[in-house]
């Protein structure tokens, strides 16, 4: 090997050991990002079911959208979207629902009742969660939106 190539190899892996270390930390972000999320889910999961809703489904999936919970009470399927933060500096946990993911719900809904051929009046409920750790604070909103016409 030359000096200058020898050089050059030093550099790239010191180049390449910055770029795992710091692809690591992000992973490890990521990771907790999912995990207060997966939280939250649990957190709204457990808040329902002390409220006397039956939970059908948590997580269910059509393609690469899903519900993150699907419940039942009083004879009505209520669809229930979860949205964690670690606190509201940026906005309101809800604001984050555009009418886009309002559209995606709502086909995810229809493909539900189609699935399990169910005929029950469909509700769009938002559960927000913030907070680092539990106790969490918890807010239910109830029929938080209507389906579009579109």
């Amino acid at each position: 090997m030359y000096p200058d190539e020898k050089k050059l190899f030093v550099e790239i892996q010191k180049v390449s050991s910055k770029i795992v270390y710091l692809c690591g930390q992000k992973k490890n972000k990521m990771a907790e990002h999912n995990e207060l999320g997966k939280e939250g889910e649990d957190e709204a999961a457990h808040y329902l079911t002390e409220r006397g809703y039956h939970i059908l489904h948590r997580n269910w999936r059509r393609g690469r959208n899903e519900l993150d919970i699907v419940a039942a009470k009083d004879n009505q399927l209520v669809i229930v979207e979860v949205k964690t933060r670690r606190d509201e500096i940026y906005g309101h946990p809800e604001d984050a629902i555009t009418n886009r993911k309002i559209r995606t719900l709502v086909s995810l809904a229809d493909s539900y009742i189609k699935k399990f051929k169910l005929d029950l009046p469909v509700r769009f409920d938002i559960i927000t969660v913030v907070g680092n750790e539990p106790p969490f604070r918890i807010e239910h909103i109830e029929e938080a939106f209507l389906p579009p016409i579109w």
